[in-house]
Parts: structure tokens; C-alpha cells; sequence
């Protein structure tokens, strides 16, 4: 998500200190090892999840699209961003009402993305229910502080349950079962979690969740979702229960921006040119919404803490994305697949007190809405500068 708030940043490193002394009064967790983790599944969901950092082979198994398409295969990445999320909602909206949107192939999403990923994979009949998400004010309701005491030695600065009702009231049964006729047609969805008890990034397959029937798919769904948009230290992270040769474990999983702000393929085949890409790949469209300003933004520093913390930790959210879009634009090149990539190129003043503020998610949703709608959103290169095409 966004850089931490100013606020956010001083509660979590308060947090830290006084965690140094009182460590221990969380609840205690049941252990299991390394190599319990690499084969832990989801009980009823086999081969619903990969590491990030798999090999390559992990991945090759997975189905070739089952409806053949004469046209050229599009994928859509949704990045991180918190409030940022908004410029691709508004972008989304735009390109449907322009009347060239496509029907993505494959859709992706990380921390905002993945709340934006099974609207914007439905296409635009959800675009205004996204657009009631983040422009109307409803996200400003998302930060409910807990008490200072149990905000610092609990699970989080703030409590769940906002965003989990948010995700019940409008993640329902019916979109589970829309995405589950997309998914048989030979889409895919996929959500990027981050395992904490790993340090892996985990790639989910929200398509095969959807479509497993299963009583509790809906719940898993959820979840994911949930904890790929959770702060970690602002919100709890979520127990996702795995087991292993019979044996429950409990597993917490996270923001999924920490392990990639986006989700193009796994890392293996970034840097592998002996991979033997299926005939569908070449020629494909690869589409990088990006819900954050990756150009540079100068501002005289407060030699403080939280100044400094926040102005360091912004600085590496743009430095990461910038570096997994550089390369994803040399695996495109390599591959012949045409890179396609639109970010916030204007400065929005962001108010730290008010992360979810309205008025700087109406702002950059105008961004994204008049790019797209004035056909200058698209940058073909990773360039980071403003008012480059």
C-alpha cells in the first residue's frame, strides 16, 4: 500500500519500543518448521497457491486457456498504492466508457490491487461499485484505532474489521460464482499475499478458489483478499490454517506489497531465457497499472524521526516498483510481449492525517479517468518522469 501515514509510522515505531520490553504478551503461536511450510496446503484447495519465488516448473503446470482466443492475449496488473488505488478505478472506468476495454486473459493484484483485481477481472459492471468504493468516502471509515494499550501490545494499531466488512458487504457469493464461469472459460485471477512466517511472497489462485464449490471457498477468498491489503503493524495479519501430513498449522499472511508492489509472472521466468513460453505469450499485451507516483518528489526533510522514516519508506516503495517494472519491461522485450505501463505522473498533495482522505482519492481518480479518456495514459517504456508519454 501507500507509504505509512505519518501517524501510522509514529504508532508502529512506538509500538517497537515498548514491544522491547513487554515482548511476549501476544498470544503465543503453535510451531511448526521449514519443512512443514513447504508442503503445507490449504485443506480442500490442492494447488491453489505457489511461492513467488518458485521454480519455474511449479508454474508450467498450470492448464493452457480452455476457450481459444483469435485475439492477442491481454493481461492486466494492478499494483499497491492504499488511496492510490483510485487512479486505476478511474482508469478502468474511462477505458469501459471509451468502449475499447478488453476482456483480460489474466488479472493480478497486490495490496489495493487485490481489492480493485475481481471488479476490474468482471469488468465494467462492477466499475460502479468501484468507483462507490473509492470516491465516495466509505474508505475514510477503514482506520478505527484500538485503545492505546491493546494497539501496542496485540495483533495491530488498528482494528480488522472495517475492511472485513467491507470485503463481506460486496466480495458475495455471486461475484465468487461470476469469477468461477470466467475461470472454467480459461481466465485467471491471481492475488499476491505475503507469508510472514516464509518471508515468500504467495500467488493465489482466486479463479480456482472460486470455482472449487466448496462451502468454504467463499471465506478463503476473503481472506486473501484481506490480507493482501493489510498494513502490517496498522492491521492484524490473517491466519490462513494449512495443514500438513494430517497436522493444523496456523500461518499469517500480510500485505502483499512487501514481497512485489506487482504481479507479472513468477521471478524464475523474469531472468530465464530458456523457458519455452506457450504461442498464446508472444504478441501478448501486458497492461502495469501502477496506483502510485514513482517520479521524484522533493521535499525539504524535518531531521526527525518520523520524517525521516517516512520520507526513507517512500523512497523504497517507488525504488521496488521501479525496479520489478524495469523488469518486467526486459521480459517483455525478450519475449515479444508489448509493455504497457500508466502511474500517477502528476503531484496530488496527501494529507498524512487522513490516509484514506477523499478529496486525494477523488484527485487522482480524475488522473486516471481524463488519462485514459484523452488516450495518453500508456507509457511503452519504464519512464518515470512527468509528462512523458
Amino acid at each position: 500500500m501507500i507509504p505509512l501515514p505519518t501517524f501510522c509510522l509514529r504508532g508502529v515505531l512506538s509500538s517497537l519500543i515498548i514491544a522491547l520490553g513487554l515482548f511476549g504478551c501476544t498470544s503465543a503461536r503453535e510451531p511448526y518448521s521449514r519443512d512443514d511450510a513447504r508442503g503445507a496446503e490449504i485443506p480442500g484447495f490442492a494447488n491453489v497457491r505457489k511461492p513467488l519465488d518458485g521454480e519455474v516448473g511449479l508454474f508450467a503446470k498450470k492448464r493452457v486457456p480452455r476457450t481459444p482466443s483469435p485475439l492477442r492475449h491481454k493481461y492486466l496488473a494492478i499494483s499497491g498504492g492504499g488511496a492510490g488505488g483510485a487512479f486505476s478505478v478511474g482508469a478502468l472506468k474511462a477505458w469501459s466508457q471509451r468502449g475499447d476495454r478488453p476482456t483480460f486473459d489474466v488479472v493480478s493484484g497486490v495490496s489495493t490491487g487485490a481489492l480493485i483485481a475481481p471488479f476490474a477481472f468482471l469488468g465494467p459492471d462492477y466499475d460502479d461499485t468501484l468507483e462507490h468504493l473509492y470516491t465516495s468516502g466509505v474508505a475514510e471509515d477503514l482506520l478505527q484505532r484500538r485503545p492505546i494499550i491493546s494497539g501496542l501490545l496485540g495483533e495491530s494499531l488498528y482494528y480488522q474489521k472495517p475492511l472485513m466488512n467491507m470485503v463481506e458487504q460486496h466480495v458475495t457469493q455471486e461475484v465468487l460464482d461470476r469469477i468461477a464461469v470466467e475461470y472454467r472459460k480459461g481466465r485467471d485471477l491471481f492475488v499476491l499475499t505475503t507469508n510472514l512466517d516464509t518471508q515468500r511472497g504467495m500467488l493465489w489462485d482466486m479463479g480456482a478458489i472460486a470455482a472449487s464449490s466448496r462451502p468454504d471457498a467463499l471465506n478463503l477468498f476473503r481472506n486473501v483478499l484481506v490480507a493482501s491489503a493489510s498494513i502490517p503493524g496498522a492491521f492484524p495479519a490473517v491466519k490462513i490454517i494449512a495443514t500438513i501430513d494430517g497436522r493444523t498449522i496456523s500461518e499469517l499472511h500480510s500485505d502483499g506489497a512487501p514481497s512485489s508492489q506487482i504481479v507479472t509472472v513468477p521471478e524464475a521466468m523474469l531472468s530465464d531465457t530458456n523457458v519455452s513460453l506457450p504461442a498464446v505469450i508472444r504478441g501478448a499485451d501486458m497492461y502495469f497499472l501502477i496506483n502510485n507516483t514513482l517520479m521524484p518528489e522533493f521535499s525539504v526533510t524535518s531531521n526527525s524521526t518520523v520524517p525521516v522514516v517516512t520520507r526513507a519508506y517512500a523512497s523504497l516503495v517507488k525504488s521496488q516498483t521501479r525496479q520489478s517494472l524495469y523488469a518486467a519491461y526486459e521480459y517483455c522485450r525478450r519475449t515479444g510481449v508489448n509493455f504497457h505501463m500508466a502511474v500517477i505522473d502528476a503531484p496530488v498533495p496527501y494529507n498524512f492525517s487522513q490516509p484514506f482522505g477523499n478529496v486525494y482519492m477523488r484527485a487522482v481518480f480524475k488522473i486516471g479517468y481524463d488519462r485514459m479518456e484523452q488516450g495518453r495514459i500508456w507509457r511503452q517504456k519504464p519512464i518515470f518522469t512527468p509528462g512523458v508519454p
